[in-house]
């Protein structure tokens, strides 16, 4: 932008302002005031996993609110100031601060677009690696290292709750926990193929190869009191194993691992990580009920309790995006169009520009 315009800053004024409306600050701060007034309960901390996420629900609603507010007063103060300037020349001097609105702005109104059922829950990431061996495998711990550090950067608390590793290197498939306000609504586009493109270190010709992984994101529904979510106890199947663990001093020497069989479909999940089997077993049950969530919507069905018969699982999905590092660097999404040349910085975890891209996607 070169020049800063009276119009610039009243469409981005009225921007705020429609956003402001949208959110619905009034039933912001209701759900808020009940959210507060149930972690003053004496009884409050007997659940932890539940109240921690009550506390990170305040903690996001309030930023929102908080945040809300700061845009509304920080416009009319742009907005005055401008007005107050009669060379354009100095006028131009606020360019910096109206970007910097209009950035504040496109990461609130990403939250109107959170709305589905089950967007505001933490979310479940699965990582699974293609066919090709160690490059496949390698390719997933990339796509691992990737999420995390976008996690890190997003401060978002997130937990392993079962990893599996390859013979020579990588990963065969990884499985994390987000708990994180919204972590689903904002994740859940990232579930289908991805597809890498380089040479592989792993090919002693040094040749070319492409290489696919696929990600899966389900929503945490442990909290869900709804009827047609529930899984009967007749059709589950609990085995206690040993684990193997990710080696070192995380190895998991006791036998405080779990499988769990859900006998209608035949899916399998289990849980590995945590040294207790009770927290293993919820772990898993949290990933069997989710997988279950997804069927029952795809299937169209009224409630869990109707999938029947083997279910064979579902491929990941459509390709969703191409990571290519050889001949050219480029990180294409295939359903947005959104390309960044910098393949390496999205590597490193910098998702921000794709994910919100796919969230605004109709």
């Amino acid at each position: 932008m070169n020049d800063l315009s009276k119009r610039d800053i009243e469409e981005i004024r009225k921007g705020i302002d429609k956003t402001i409306a949208a959110l619905d600050l009034a039933e912001r701060r209701d759900k808020l005031s009940k959210l507060q007034a149930e972690s003053l309960d004496e009884n409050f901390w007997n659940n932890n996993r539940h109240a921690q996420d009550v506390m990170s629900q305040i903690s996001y609603i309030q930023e929102e609110i908080n945040e809300s507010l700061a845009l509304r007063q920080d416009i009319y103060s742009l907005c005055d100031i401008f007005n107050s300037i009669e060379k354009e020349t100095d006028q131009n001097q606020l360019i910096e601060e109206y970007e910097n609105l209009k950035e504040r702005l496109d990461k609130l109104s990403l939250r109107l677009f959170l709305s589905n059922p089950y967007d505001d829950k933490p979310a479940i990431m699965t990582i699974y690696a293609g066919q090709g061996g160690t490059e496949a495998n390698d390719w997933t711990q990339m796509l691992y290292r990737m999420y995390t550090m976008y996690f890190d950067k997003q401060n978002w608390k997130y937990s392993v709750t079962e990893m599996l590793k390859g013979n020579e290197a990588g990963l065969v498939e990884v499985v994390l926990e987000i708990d994180a306000p919204y972590a689903f609504g904002l994740l859940k586009k990232e579930h289908g193929t991805h597809r890498l493109i380089r040479i592989s270190p792993f090919n002693a010709q040094g040749l070319r190869q492409t290489t696919f992984a696929g990600v899966e994101v389900l929503p945490v529904l442990e909290d869900i009191n709804d009827k047609d979510l529930e899984i009967q106890e007749k059709d589950i199947e609990f085995k206690a194993v040993r684990a193997g663990g990710p080696g070192g001093q995380n190895v998991n020497k006791t036998s405080s691992a779990v499988q769990i069989l859900h006998i209608p479909t035949g899916i399998m999940v289990s849980s590995s990580t945590q040294r207790s089997q009770a927290q293993n077993r919820e772990n898993a049950m949290n990933l069997l009920k989710a997988k279950l969530w997804r069927i029952k919507e795809q299937e169209h069905l009224q409630k869990i309790s109707d999938i029947k018969g083997d279910y064979k699982q579902a491929s990941w999905g459509n390709q969703i995006r191409n990571y290519v590092l050889h001949p050219y660097k480029m990180v294409k999404d295939l359903r947005t169009g959104v390309e960044i040349s910098d393949a390496e910085s999205v590597l490193d975890g910098n998702l921000d520009k794709l994910i919100e891209a796919e969230i605004r996607m109709k």
